[in-house]
Formats: structure tokens, sequence, C-alpha cells
């Protein structure tokens, strides 16, 4: 008997230090850890909020009637000082350097720099910035799950999969969510689904959802609308709110970006940009205060139908949009996930009311609508819908929406991804060359498009032309191959060097034979938005040098031309492409594991930095150019390498000396 229990003890004992133990420990952990972190941080924000408002209203409530409008602007000096002197520069914000981290550093985080963007996030959301609470709390569960995957020195696979799960369980937590935390890991962070990572990650949520529910209660972050679906008929109304949706997603991707790069090239010194933007934030908020925080409120508000005006709904969705936009390029930390479900919420409701008014007997109810909506428009921005759809599943319990709800979901998705391919996310990491599939590294050639390399074609063959002209025009243009046109312009064929030679062997009077005789009609051809890796996938199982470029939905309009020419420049630019993403991925693992800052600066053609050694240059004491990228090489440069117009430097500087070597580097490139 006593022998049957130690064996069983070592058993157990085995089975609690295995591997696998560990790592049901770990998910454990970060589960408790990210629920508790995050609800923390959502109870900071309600402080800070009560102290600013307390603040202003003892202060300055007595001299100034508008003191609200400033609290805006304190909350921007504050942020300002941190970005000035405690928070350093990023490569990525947010979820963006999750992915970039996952991609490329084995799913190490710089987490001991995320307290810091923790506080500034409670500043920004509790003074009233545009921006939301979401990307903070996803920070917060992968910035433990990457401490804890370094702590206990697990592999690079592991470490990955603890970061998803700490940024699943943030989800989770701030939505009440965990099924949805669980696609938001596999869709974004992941992006590929594993048996073993969705274990741990659905053991993680759970725990997370298990503890929230007990501080803060079972209810979903925003209140459930009524709702019925009444059939089949409602189902073109869905269809149009998607495409509706679709058109914010797109315009709430396109302003943050145009936002973006207006402060990053705007003079205005940074830590007034977010002062200057409070102040905004404030007069705004004195009229439409649904536009300032994180928007939970206004939302919970149109999903319980109140104030469903559709002209004042609007003037919310377009104010949002550019407010959202304007914090975050000018500085302000949060995150872009809560503005979008604001965004839906609006359009939605505004659609579902004037649905109602139009046609009073449908039983249209608007808040159906609103939540709909706020689907579409996560999916259409963020470009994960099994996270839009479980978010909005979990906050019902009612399967009765999923059809409505998947509908417009899907149509969004498709529009917007047909428009514009990058996601709020990925749009970042593509703008420095990082394209990711799966949650890994593009092939370089996949990641090149058609018409980055397509010609124009050298000449076109009207159809009736004689053979012997279309040799000449051959010989003239030094091309192995042409289009043939009918007489309205439209690409009927194409005719090779091999067609010509092949017509004259069966029977020399065919030189004067018309050119339509003996061109190939069965066209193969590609599409500017094709990648070059299918053109060139195409060309080798049909064995032919040359392919016309045509619009989709008009296969005879010719808008370009690609031979072995066009796949020879592809294959140089992939070349460089690759040599970027390979600097880049360094710099990123190099970050990663030893905690420097890591800048990367290209040296402009008039910049006074071309010609000079590394060694003359007047760098901070701890600053060290780790790598440099000139055209197709990656070098390792030394104190006598001289520096030439076009190169990209890659700079390590210990934490301080940021400030000093982009002072000094936009002198050199002023």
């Amino acid at each position: 008997m006593f022998a049957m229990l130690e064996r069983s003890w070592l058993r157990l004992q085995s089975g609690i230090f295995s591997e696998r133990g560990r790592h049901v420990a770990a998910a454990l952990s970060v589960g408790v850890a990210t629920s508790l972190g995050v609800l923390f941080f959502k109870r900071m924000i309600v402080w800070f909020s009560e102290w600013l408002h307390w603040l202003g209203k003892s202060v300055l409530g007595g001299r100034f009637p508008w003191w609200p409008a400033l609290l805006p602007v304190i909350g921007g000096l504050l942020v300002g000082a941190l970005r000035r002197w405690v928070i350093v520069r990023e490569r990525h914000h947010g979820v963006a350097g999750i992915m970039e981290a996952v991609a490329f550093a084995g799913g190490r985080l710089p987490y001991k720099r995320i307290p810091a963007k923790i506080l500034g996030s409670v500043i920004s959301i509790g003074s009233g910035a545009s921006v939301g609470p979401e990307d903070p709390s996803v920070q917060i569960g992968a910035g433990i799950g990457s401490m804890l995957g370094q702590v206990m020195h697990m592999s690079e696979k592991r470490t990955q999969v603890l970061v998803a799960t700490g940024a699943a369980s943030g989800i989770a937590t701030a939505f009440n969510a965990p099924i949805a935390g669980v696609f938001f890991a596999m869709e974004l962070v992941l992006g590929e689904y594993e048996s073993g990572s969705f274990g741990m990650m659905m053991l993680s949520t759970v725990t997370a959802a298990v503890i929230t529910r007990s501080l803060m209660g079972p209810s979903p972050a925003f209140p459930i609308p009524a709702y019925q679906f009444h059939g089949a008929h409602e189902l073109p109304f869905y269809l149009v709110l998607g495409l509706l949706a679709s058109v914010v997603a797109l315009s709430y991707i396109k302003a943050l970006y145009l936002a973006h790069d207006w402060f990053h090239d705007s003079a205005i010194p940074e830590w007034l940009r977010p002062v200057l933007i409070g102040a905004l934030l404030g007069v705004v908020g004195l009229f439409v205060p649904q536009v300032l925080g994180d928007g939970h409120e206004a939302t919970g508000e149109i999903l319980r139908g109140l104030d469903l005006v559709p002209a004042f709904l609007l003037v919310v969705l377009a104010l949002k949009l550019v407010v959202t936009a304007l914090s975050m390029g000018s500085g302000f930390i949060g995150g872009v996930f809560a503005p979008s479900l604001l965004l839906g919420a609006a359009l939605g409701g505004a659609f579902g009311t004037w649905l109602l008014h139009i046609f009073p007997a449908a039983g249209i109810e608007p808040s159906a609508f609103a939540l709909v909506g706020m689907a579409a428009v996560l999916a259409g921005a963020v470009r994960a819908p099994g996270t839009a759809i479980m978010l909005l599943f979990e906050m019902t319990n009612d399967y009765r929406i999923f059809l409505p709800l998947m509908f417009a979901v899907v149509v969004s998705m498709f529009v917007s991804e047909l428009l514009e391919p990058e996601s709020v996310y990925t749009l970042s990491l593509t703008r420095k060359g990082i394209r990711l599939l799966r949650g890994r590294d593009v092939d370089v050639m996949q990641s090149l498009l058609v018409r980055d390399v397509m010609s124009a074609p050298p000449a076109t063959v009207p159809e009736d032309t004689p053979l012997r002209s279309v040799s000449v025009t051959l010989n003239r243009t030094r091309s192995h191959g042409l289009p043939v046109v009918d007489a309205e312009g439209n690409l009927t064929g194409v005719i090779s060097i091999t067609d010509v030679e092949r017509a004259v062997r069966e029977n020399p009077a065919n030189l004067n034979r018309p050119a339509r005789e003996f061109c190939s009609r069965r066209l193969l051809v590609t599409y500017p938005d094709e990648s070059v890796q299918h053109a060139l996938q195409l060309m080798g199982t049909f064995d032919v040098g040359r392919l016309p470029v045509v619009e989709h939905g008009h296969e005879r309009i010719l808008v370009g031309w690609i031979n072995r020419e066009a796949i020879i420049r592809a294959y140089k630019l992939a070349l460089l492409r690759r040599v970027a993403q390979r600097h880049h991925a360094s710099h990123v693992r190099m970050e990663a594991v030893s905690g420097a800052e890591v800048i990367e600066v290209d040296v402009a053609p008039n910049s006074p930095l071309v010609g000079r050694r590394l060694c003359d240059i007047p760098w901070p004491r701890e600053c060290l150019v780790a790598s440099l990228q000139r055209g197709y090489r990656l070098l390792i440069p030394h104190g006598d390498t001289v520096l030439q117009a076009g190169d990209r430097l890659a700079v390590v500087v210990a934490p301080g000396d940021e400030a000093k070597v982009y002072a000094l580097l936009e002198e050199a490139q002023a």
C-alpha cells in the first residue's frame, strides 16, 4: 500500500515539475498576473480622472467656469513630459510592436519599459484623450508573458506562445470575453492556429476571466441591447451596413497614419504636441463630450438606445475619427481598439434609426445595428474577423445574432482588405518594409507586387498587321513577344518570335498574312495587385517569357507588361528588401536581448555625414554603430568606415542618450 502511494506521489511530483507542468504553471501565472494587472490599470484610470476633476473643480472651478476644457491640456503636458524625459521612442506602437517582437525577436519584449507607457496611458485616457485602454491591456499581458518566458529561460517558441497568452488574457480581462481573447492572439499575435498554444491560451484566458468575474461581476464590457432577427429580409440592410463599415474602417486607418505623418514632419516640439491637441480636445469636449476618452460610456448609451438621433451620431462618428487620429499622432498613449468600437456603434445606431424611420413596420431595432456595426468596423480596421465575431457573441450569448453579425463582418472585411491590404496594425510594419503572413516574415518575392516591377509594353501590334511587319517590329524593339490588339485597342492575343518563325517554316508566303492568324489567343495574364511570385510561377508552368498585365474585370484592357527583364528587376529589388529586413530583424533582436535602444537612420545625400569616418563623428560616449546597410550589402562598420549617401545606420545607444543621438542626426541631416 505504502509503495503504491509512494509511486503515485513520485508520478505526481514528476508531472508537476515536468516540461509540460512548467508550461501549465506559466499559463496560469500569466492569466492571474495579467487579470490583476489590467484591472489595476483600469482602476488607475478612474483614480486619475477623479483626481484631475477634483483638481480642476477645487483650483480652477471658482475662476474659470469652463475649467473642464483645461483637463486634456494638463494631461497633454504630463504626457509630453513623460515622452521628453522618460519614455523612449518606439519603432512601432502597441500591438504592432508585439507582432514585430514575436516575428523577429523570439517574443522578447522590453518589458521594463511597459510601466512608463502604462502610466502614460493612464494619464492620456484619464484626462480625456481619444485613445483606448485595450491595447495597453494587451501590452500588460504580453509584457508579463515575455518576462516570464525570459526569466524561466524558455525557448523562443515557448516565449512567443507566452506573449500571445498574455495578449489573449489582456483582451479577456478588458472585455470579460475569454474566447475573443484567444482569437485575438491567434489572428494578430501568432497569426496561426496551433493546438499546443491554443490550450495554453484557453487555460490562461479562462483563469483571467474567472478572476475578473469574481472581482467585477459577470457583466460584459457593454450593455446588451434588445435583439430580434426577423428573417432573411433584414440581410440586405446588414449588407449595406457592412459596406458602410468598411468605408469607416478605411477612413480610420488613413486618418491615423495621415496624422502620424503630419506630426512626424512637423517642426512642433514633441513635448508640445499633446498639449496643443489637448487644448483642441478640451474645446471639442465642451460641446460633444461623447468623443473624449475611450468612448465606453458613449458606446453604452448608444447600445441602450439613448439619444439615437442620426445626425448627432454622424457628428460623433466624424469627430471621434478626427480626434482619435490627432490624439494618437500627437503622442497621447493608448490604443485604437476602443475608438473603433464607438465608430461602429455610432454608424450602426445612425443607420438603424434611419431604417426605422423609413420602414416603421419592419421591427428594426437600432441598437442591434449598433452592436453589429461595432464588430464590422473593428474587423475592417484590425482585420481580425474571429475576434470581432466572438467578442460580440460573448457579449450577447445569443446565437440569433450570428447570421447578421457574420454577414456584416465578412462584407466589411472583404471590401476594406480589397482596397487596403494592410490593417491598422500591420500598416505600420509594412511602411518599414516588413510584411508578415501568419505571424512570419513573408518571402520578399511574394511581398513584391506586379505593379512594382511591370513596364509599359514596348509596342502593340494591330491584329491585321502583316507578319513581315511584325518581324520588323520585334527586331526594332528587341522584344521576344508583343501584344496583339483589335481596332478598339483591346487585347486579343500575344505573338512571339517563335510564332513568326513557325509560320515562316510552314510557308514563306505567310509573311504577307495578318498577325491574328498566328498569335496565341489563349491568354495568360496577370494583374497589378498579384505577387511577382505568382506571376513567376505562371510563367514557369506554361514556359512563357512574358505576361500581359490587365485590369480586374477588364481582361482585354492592357495596363502593363511583365517579362524576364522585369523578373530580374524584381529579384534585385527583393534582394534589397531582404537585406533591409535582415537589418531590421537584427536590430529588434539586439534591442530585445541587450535592453539598449536601437535607432535606425538614413544618411541623406546632402548630409554633412557623407564622406566622414565614423570615428570622426562626435557620438555620445556609450554609443555604438552596430551595422550599416549599403545597397544590397549588410556591413559591420569600424572606425575608419566612410559614410556614403544612402547608407542606413543602426545605432545602439544607452538609456538616456537617445535624445543626444537624435539631436546629432537631425542636426546632421538638417
